[in-house]
């Protein structure tokens, strides 16, 4: 019997919430053969006892495909549409506000939670002119749908941010109001492990690493 396996072709057919079913199915398993048929069962939309089923030289051919998926460095996606809207990158980085910037960088190295630093990077657009956007006012509120963006924009966001290399708390400290400015300092110095951000730097440096995707 045949199997019909749809196969993506670029980190655009990838959601988020799939990549985050696999990370935690890495997590828990270490047999690879098993995570490797969970990689297709997920990636593919495909059944397990499906999945079983497929000839062992084409199990390796199409886990070969969905690696080189991510080892891809996508330019910065600016918009994409979920459920008929239109969502845009923050258009304003170095006018973040302190609330946005603390939730970035809480959660842009955490897998589970990522999802809300995405919240805070991608909006749903309230305004355009030409090629220029404005984006919802950014609250903490959960947006179930982000789930749903595709990953070459979850991806790209993170290598832009990498290879902004601009130290995101100065520019914030020129652009805050006095006592905005002390309160993101007192943040910056109350980090666990050291200044806001490096560990910023660092944690994007681990997504990029756990994602097994070169920084050069």
């Amino acid at each position: 019997m045949k199997l019909k396996i749809d196969i993506p072709t670029s980190l655009n057919e990838i959601t988020l919430h799939q990549y985050k079913h696999y990370i935690k199915i890495q997590d828990k398993v270490k047999e690879e053969r098993f995570i490797n048929a969970k990689m297709i069962e997920i990636f593919c939309k495909t059944k397990l006892e499906d999945v079983m089923r497929l000839r062992l030289k084409d199990s390796e051919e199409i886990i070969n495909l969905l690696s080189e998926l991510f080892k891809e460095k996508p330019n910065l996606v600016q918009r994409f549409k979920l459920n008929g809207v239109e969502y845009g990158f923050h258009p304003q980085l170095d006018e973040l506000s302190l609330g946005e910037y603390i939730d970035l960088d809480t959660y842009i190295g955490d897998w589970d939670n990522i999802d809300k630093a995405m919240n805070v990077l991608y909006r749903p657009i309230v305004g355009k002119f030409q090629d220029k956007y404005n984006i919802e006012e950014y609250t903490a509120k959960e947006n179930r749908d982000i789930l749903n963006m595709p990953m070459d924009a979850v991806m790209s966001s993170i290598f832009f941010l990498w290879n902004l290399g601009i130290d995101l708390s100065q520019t914030m400290m020129n652009s805050l109001e006095e006592g905005q400015t002390e309160a993101l300092t007192e943040y910056l110095i109350s980090q666990e492990n050291g200044v806001g951000i490096n560990l910023f730097m660092d944690s994007l440096k681990g997504i990029l690493q756990g994602l097994k995707v070169s920084l050069n």
